[in-house]
């Protein structure tokens, strides 16, 4: 399957990035309706987080799939879980386009995305239609003309409606592509912020008897100072998992074009610093908190490289488009 998608790749670069996806996810679901069948394959690495358990520790990350209307052909390609999202309470169509970019000298993606979506509503409506049996994560966030002050109402509408239907929820407060965004993940906004998700949180578990687990997505720019102040956070709050980490807004590795573009890196670029975070983190939580390591996998090599640095389980975004369906199988076998 790699040789093949080496020599169709060229073909599927030719187009603008988000067109490709476009076309990408539209020849999946035609993939999922000739083939339904979970692979054997993706049954074989068993692994118990969050009180969920998970038939492989390789996910695909939120953003392929914002609107949760893919996830019989993705599950087909033997993704041990799947997010989505990221999803807000009304719909909005994100930043103006282009938007996303691919930097093929760095095997690496530029987005701008802007956290484009039909809304929760939507979203929901695809949940209730997800394959059973299957670990589904919904990535929330708030909508970008909702002030900071009121972000909270967002994410609690968001993580009401989502609840019932998927398996956990995480929290973005870190994508560089919403203005303010990331402020949430300081000081008295991020506490505020957990806090009211915690409670809901308690409050659901005690109505239907059923824990969703809440992880926090947090960004590769963060210090180390400040890696110390949230993970103090997120263990006092008992937070359920940590998603380290999202896009960079770091051009160290980029070529002069892209360094005054806007948006997060993605990719191999990303690598060292998402690395880098994760490794904090595991410094401050150790086995506290399960953490789920995201940036730069291509490989065998990158995914045992972040569980050496303390991830338990893995998601791919960049690497997929890079490397190819076959990388799945290969993380999965390999690990």
């Amino acid at each position: 399957m790699k040789k093949l998608y080496r020599t169709v790749r060229p073909i599927l670069f030719a187009c603008p990035a988000e067109t490709t996806h476009h076309i990408v996810l539209k020849l999946l679901n035609w993939q999922a309706i000739l083939f339904n069948q979970y692979p054997e394959w993706a049954l074989q690495k068993p692994i118990q987080i969050s009180g969920l358990s998970f038939p492989n520790p390789v996910g695909l990350a939120a953003g392929f799939d914002n609107h949760a209307a893919h996830l019989p052909a993705l599950f087909h390609l033997g993704f041990g879980f799947v997010e989505v999202g990221a999803v807000t309470p009304r719909a909005q169509g994100g930043n103006p386009k282009p938007r996303l970019f691919r930097l093929p000298a760095q095997e690496s993606l530029l987005n701008r995305m802007g956290f484009c979506n039909q809304g929760v509503a939507y979203l929901v409506e695809n949940l209730k239609k997800r394959p059973q049996g299957r670990i589904v994560g919904v990535n929330i966030g708030k909508n970008s003309d909702t002030p900071l002050e009121n972000a909270l109402e967002d994410y609690l509408y968001c993580f009401n409606q989502v609840a019932p239907f998927c398996d956990y929820v995480t929290v973005n407060i870190s994508s560089p592509n919403t203005v303010g965004l990331r402020q949430l993940q300081h000081g008295d906004y991020c506490r505020h912020l957990l806090e009211g998700l915690k409670k809901a949180q308690e409050q659901y578990a005690e109505a239907k008897a059923r824990y969703v687990p809440l992880w926090v997505k947090v960004a590769p720019d963060l210090s180390h100072e400040e890696i110390k102040t949230l993970a103090a956070i997120f263990c006092e709050l008992r937070i359920d998992g940590i998603v380290a980490t999202n896009t960079t807004i770091q051009r160290d590795n980029v070529p002069p074009k892209w360094r005054h573009e806007a948006g997060g890196i993605s990719g191999k670029a990303l690598n060292a610093r998402a690395d880098a975070v994760l490794a904090s983190f595991y410094e401050f939580v150790g086995e506290a908190i399960p953490l789920i390591g995201v940036g730069g996998i291509f490989s065998v090599k990158d995914a045992k490289r972040k569980q050496q640095k303390g991830a338990k389980l893995l998601q791919l975004y960049s690497g997929l488009i890079y490397e190819g369906p076959s990388l799945i199988k290969e993380l999965v076998t390999g690990l």
